[in-house]
């Protein structure tokens, strides 16, 4: 890590213990986002990263406009935002023109995160929790002192996706383009998180790999 980075500093703004960095990844219909609201009603502060990258390619946004440079107008909904499903049925169907999406984003994406991470160590967070799909890809995983996966079966992801309102062709689309995440993400995960079963089963999980989290986080040495 730079020193310019959050990562490179292990205490908050007051002279405190920082907060403990948790990555939430995994594939799409998963749960990362109800994984990530468990663990903000017992006080960790959430950064969506989907939700920034909506922020920095809104119009007037230098990604913006290189979103359109590069996929054209056809990407461009009328009311002058990105088209985000005509994009998704694009990139999800060519894996180069994903990478290129990619890296106009995630370079846009990353500062805005690195500032949410210096906030939550200001405000005494006890963690942090960086929800994002190309958690490693992006790089944000070197920021974080773990990495959770959050995984479930087919049958529930596809269930999941049609309570959205996707259409079962885009939900085998996007299911298909993830179908190697897993497998990938499995080496550089500490936790692994089934969400499979019943909620309240998936929320014990998550609460029980908090506060193993959190212990080993105090036993740290905080220099």
């Amino acid at each position: 890590m730079s020193p310019g980075d959050a990562g490179a500093v292990s205490r908050d703004g007051t002279g405190g213990r920082r907060a403990l960095r948790i990555g939430l990844t995994g594939p799409i219909g998963c749960g990362k986002s109800t994984v990530a609201g468990w663990l903000a009603v017992r006080g960790a502060a959430v950064v969506d990263a989907d939700e920034i990258a909506r922020d920095v390619t809104a119009p007037g946004q230098p990604a913006h406009e290189a979103v359109l440079a590069r996929f054209g107008y056809a990407v461009r909904a009328p009311d002058g935002t990105l088209d985000r499903a005509a994009l998704a049925r694009l990139v999800f169907a060519d894996p180069a023109a994903l990478a290129d999406l990619e890296a106009i984003v995630h370079p846009a994406v990353r500062p805005r995160i690195l500032a949410a991470i210096e906030a939550a160590d200001a405000k005494g967070a006890p963690a942090v929790v960086i929800e994002a799909i190309k958690l490693v890809e992006s790089g944000l995983a070197a920021l974080c002192d773990e990495v959770w996966l959050v995984e479930c079966g087919t049958a529930a992801q596809r269930e999941r996706l049609a309570a959205r309102g996707m259409d079962a062709a885009d939900a085998r689309r996007r299911i298909a383009a993830q179908g190697d995440l897993v497998g990938r993400l499995r080496s550089h995960a500490t936790c692994v998180l089934r969400t499979d079963g019943t909620p309240a089963v998936a929320n014990r999980r998550a609460t029980q790999a908090l506060e193993r989290a959190l212990r080993s986080h105090a036993s740290r040495p905080a220099g």
